[in-house]
């Protein structure tokens, strides 16, 4: 009996699990879209103004970070789901 109860709370929590995985699979998509639009944005500043834009360096490493727990997560590498059912990334320190 004890077996059984384990069982459906396992597959309960896995099936939830499964909910999240197929969000954060749409979220990597937009992210996808996103990080796209910030390389050809970055890629303007360096043909018309020569240089990079920093507030651009900085939001492209905090987003790289996100995407990097998205992929930690539906991998089953990491139990703690990313924004925005945590912090955003910061563009520097630790990789969590």
């Amino acid at each position: 009996m004890a077996d059984e109860v384990k069982l459906d709370l396992t597959r309960r929590e896995t099936l939830i699990r499964l909910l999240f995985v197929i969000l954060f699979a749409l979220i990597y998509s937009v992210a996808e879209i996103v990080v796209v639009v910030v390389v050809i944005v970055q890629f303007g500043f360096a043909l018309i103004i020569g240089e990079r834009n920093e507030k651009l360096l900085v939001f492209a490493e905090s987003l790289s970070r996100y995407i990097y727990q998205i992929l930690r997560f539906v991998t089953f590498n990491a139990d703690d789901r990313p924004f925005p059912f945590a912090d955003w990334p910061p563009a520097s320190g630790p990789i969590a």
